[in-house]
C-alpha cells in the first residue's frame, strides 16, 4: 500500500513538472532541451602564470547560462586560445570544440545543436584578463535589468563594471519559481525591478505563493531573493539549498556594507505545512560574507544555502541582523567582523570570495515565512580598506 501511494505521488509530481515546463513554451533556446554546454576547459602551457587558481582552467556551465566568462591573469595573452567543451549527450558545437580563436576583441559566439537537430542554443564565450578590484568602493545600483534571454519569463540583473561593460554577478531563484508557476507574468515573480527606488531603479523581493504544485511538493512559498553568485536550476527540485551558490571572487578587503531598504512583513507567518504560526512576525535577511574560496587541499569551495553563515571557510561577516519594518527608505551601515587576518597574497590571487544575500523571508530556505513580505533594496555599497 505504501509503495503504491509513493508511486502515485511521484507520478503526480512528475506530471506537474511536465505541465509547468510545457506551459512556458520552447523557443530557439529552450530550457532542458539537450543543447547545452556543460563544461568548458582551457588548456595552456603554463597554468600557474595564466590562472589565479588552478581550478580556474575548468568551468561548469549552469543550464540557465548563455554567457560564459573565463577570468585569467591581467597579462595573459588571449589572442590564440582553444577552449574545449563537454556538451549534452549527442550534441554538436560550431565552431568546433578545441578550435583556436582570438578572444582579445570580445566574446566568440558558439552554437550548440541537439542530437535530434531540433534545438539550438547560442553561447558567448569571453576570456577576460583581470587584475583586481579597481576602486575602494564597489557600487551596486540595480539600474541594469532585462528579461532572461531564453524565454522572456522573469527578470535578471547586471552589475556595471569599471570598464563600462556589464557583468552577471547577481542571481535570483526566479528560474525555480517558473517550475511551479509556469503561467506567471514577469512582474508576478518573487524578484522584480522597482522603477521608483531610493535613487532610480531598485530591486523588490516578495515572498510568493507557489500554487498547487508547490503545495504538492511541500514547497508552499518562495521568498524573493537576490545574491552575488549563481542559481543552479538543475538541482533546485532535488536539493534546493545547494541550488543557491553564493559568492564571487573579490580582491579587496571589505570593511563596511551599506545600502538602503524598505521592509513590510506579510500578514501571517506559515510553517512548512502551510499552517499559521500565531504570534510570529516575518523577518528579512540582509548580510554579506567574505570567505576563502579554496580549501587546504586546493579544492574549490562555494557556499550554499545550508552553510553560508556557518562554513569554516568564512573570514568575515557583515550582518544587518534585525531588519526593522519600514515603508520609507532607510539606510544601513554594517561593519565586517573578521575572524582571522587576511592573506595578502591569497587576496591578490582571487583566493577570497564575497557573497551578498538579500531575502524577503529569513527562513524562506525552509519554506517558512509570510506570503506578501516585501523587501526592497537600493544603492548597495561595499567599502574596502584601500584602493588597489
Amino acid at each position: 500500500m505504501r509503495a503504491a501511494y509513493t508511486y502515485k505521488y511521484l507520478s503526480i509530481v512528475v506530471a506537474a513538472i511536465v505541465m509547468a515546463l510545457s506551459s512556458t513554451g520552447c523557443g530557439e533556446e529552450p530550457d532542458f532541451c539537450e543543447a547545452d554546454i556543460e563544461t568548458v576547459t582551457l588548456h595552456v602551457d603554463d597554468p600557474e602564470a595564466y590562472f589565479y587558481q588552478s581550478t580556474d582552467s575548468m568551468q561548469v556551465v549552469l543550464s540557465t547560462d548563455t554567457a560564459i566568462v573565463i577570468i585569467v591573469r591581467g597579462n595573459a595573452d588571449v589572442t590564440s586560445l582553444s577552449p574545449v567543451f563537454t556538451l549534452s549527450p549527442g550534441a554538436t558545437i560550431a565552431p568546433a570544440s578545441g578550435s583556436t580563436h582570438d578572444f582579445s576583441n570580445g566574446p566568440v559566439m558558439y552554437t550548440v545543436t541537439s542530437q535530434d537537430k531540433h534545438w539550438t542554443r547560442r553561447y558567448s564565450v569571453s576570456i577576460v584578463p583581470t587584475t583586481h578590484t579597481v576602486s575602494d568602493t564597489v557600487r551596486y545600483d540595480f539600474e541594469h535589468f532585462e528579461l532572461e534571454t531564453a524565454n522572456q519569463r522573469y527578470y535578471t540583473w547586471h552589475n556595471a563594471l569599471a570598464d563600462g561593460t556589464l557583468g552577471n554577478d547577481w542571481a535570483t531563484a526566479n528560474a525555480g519559481y517558473r517550475i511551479s508557476m509556469g503561467s506567471a507574468q514577469p512582474m508576478d515573480y518573487p524578484t522584480t525591478p522597482l522603477l521608483d527606488g531610493y535613487d532610480g531603479a531598485a530591486v523588490c523581493l516578495r515572498t510568493s505563493d507557489t500554487g498547487p504544485f508547490g503545495a504538492m511538493a511541500n514547497k508552499r512559498l518562495a521568498a524573493g531573493n537576490l545574491f552575488l553568485g549563481t542559481f543552479d536550476i538543475a538541482v533546485a527540485m532535488s536539493d534546493h539549498l545547494h541550488a543557491t551558490r553564493f559568492g564571487i571572487p573579490f580582491t579587496s578587503k571589505p570593511d563596511r556594507f551599506t545600502g538602503y531598504y524598505t521592509f513590510e512583513p506579510g500578514a501571517t507567518v506559515q510553517d512548512f505545512y502551510g499552517k499559521p504560526i500565531t504570534g510570529r512576525t516575518d523577518s528579512a535577511d540582509v548580510y554579506a560574507v567574505f570567505y576563502r574560496n579554496h580549501d587546504a587541499a586546493g579544492a574549490e569551495v562555494v557556499l550554499y544555502g545550508d552553510n553560508v553563515l556557518s562554513s569554516s571557510q568564512i573570514v568575515a561577516v557583515a550582518n544587518l541582523g534585525y531588519v526593522a519594518p519600514t515603508t520609507t527608505w532607510t539606510a544601513w551601515d554594517v561593519e565586517f567582523v573578521y575572524r582571522e587576518d587576511i592573506d595578502e597574497q591569497l587576496l591578490a590571487n582571487r583566493g577570497y570570495s564575497l557573497a551578498i544575500v538579500f531575502s524577503s523571508s529569513r527562513r524562506g530556505g525552509d519554506f517558512v515565512g509570510a506570503i506578501g513580505s516585501r523587501l526592497c533594496i537600493d544603492k548597495v555599497r561595499v567599502i574596502c580598506s584601500h584602493e588597489e
